[in-house]
């Protein structure tokens, strides 16, 4: 239960930390070119008088609390990235309660709610427990960032991090497992030529397009939840040409590693039986993500911390928060036996849409939130 004090300190900061997330939702951040972000987070942590923050080679901006070198640690991250391309500033508005920008819920509100603990604890010093405290800014969760960020804070800090949280999605639910993903890069090239002086010749898009039409031919293996999609396809030089080159990006998930690998089998056929003499397959793995490899120990450890979560998160919004599976940066520790969870601080809609939006009126339940979370590991 949060004192009357901390009580007080976000009612009378909560005006700043909403300035904080309007000036930050705007600064653009694509996945792999978050350095803008980068440069303002740095500044910001060290005005707040924030010793030993760096940047590490994934983009992450990392402030160490407490932590010795030696002692376990726990982890809290939220990510700086979107998954907009925009490299101008992101477009922001207020419509009633609702504050509306691409990229203000996922994942800048979560990363501006745990910035404000942070402050809290460098304007007021607390003392761990038992666990050295990690704050990271987060590079590389979306798309094809294909966690980096997160994948550098687990090489770095390894069998040292006991507990990791990341602050991603809203406040309705916590991701326990993770969704295992492969994610491939297809280019199909062919000869090519005039549609009416070359027709006949074979054509790159038609050779994709079988590509494709096998993917979906294809029936899910019936362990845990699996999916596929075909996500982007390009190429082609005119209408009247047939098209001498064309790629796509595709992928299949799942929440379990036996189907994880019967799907990689069934793709590497797909790639191997479509690649021809007259039409040549290039494939290239864009990205991939690790199911979650909890033995007993850890998953009574994770329980232990969801019922923790679940507790403050009701306490707050007054509904029993749902447990799921997902894809989040917590997919990187969950493959390497660490507890971890994630979940947010806000309520809205449209993640990943232009239309996205935070509710105003959840940001300070979120803080709250996010307050109670944080300090459970001070003491």
């Amino acid at each position: 239960m949060l004192s009357q004090e901390i009580r007080n300190y976000i009612s009378e900061h909560s005006q700043e930390t909403y300035d904080l997330l309007v000036k930050l939702a705007q600064i653009p951040a694509p996945s792999n070119y978050e350095e803008k972000r980068v440069d303002f987070l740095t500044e910001l942590l060290e005005s707040w008088g924030a010793k030993g923050v760096y940047t590490d080679e994934a983009l992450n901006v990392v402030f160490p609390y407490d932590d010795d070198g030696e002692k376990p640690l726990v982890v809290f991250m939220a990510h700086t990235d979107v998954v907009f391309p925009d490299t101008t500033p992101l477009p922001l508005h207020v419509d009633g309660d609702k504050l509306c920008c691409p990229g203000v819920g996922d994942d800048t509100a979560n990363l501006v709610t745990m910035l404000m603990v942070v402050k809290y604890l460098l304007n007021h010093p607390m003392k761990t427990k038992d666990l050295g405290v990690i704050f990271v800014a987060n590079s590389g969760e979306e798309g094809l960032g294909n966690l980096k960020g997160s994948r550098q804070i687990c090489k770095t800090y390894g069998s040292r991090m006991k507990r990791f949280y990341s602050f991603d999605g809203g406040l309705k639910g916590i991701t326990t497992d993770a969704v295992g993903s492969s994610r491939f890069k297809v280019s199909a090239t062919t000869i090519g030529g005039h549609s009416y002086g070359k027709f006949g010749n074979p054509n790159a898009i038609a050779g994709i397009a079988e590509v494709i039409r096998d993917i979906y031919s294809l029936t899910v293996p019936e362990y845990g939840k699996t999916t596929y999609n075909v996500g982007t396809i390009s190429g082609g030089t005119s209408v009247n040409t047939i098209a001498q080159y064309v790629e796509m990006l595709c992928e299949y998930r799942s929440s379990d590693l036996r189907s994880m690998a019967i799907m990689e089998d069934h793709f590497q056929k797909i790639f191997k039986d479509r690649n021809t003499d007259d039409v040549h397959l290039e494939v290239e793995l864009v990205g991939s993500r690790p199911c979650g490899a909890l033995d007993e120990t850890a998953r009574k450890e994770q329980t232990e911390m969801f019922e923790q979560a679940a507790s403050i998160l009701k306490e707050y919004t007054g509904k029993e928060p749902t447990a799921g599976a997902g894809s989040t940066d917590c997919n990187i520790p969950l493959s390497m036996n660490i507890p971890s969870l994630c979940y947010g601080f806000y309520n809205g809609q449209g993640a990943h849409t232009r239309e996205e939006y935070v509710e105003i009126s959840s940001l300070k339940i979120g803080y709250h939130v996010a307050f109670e979370s944080i300090l459970a590991y001070f003491e």
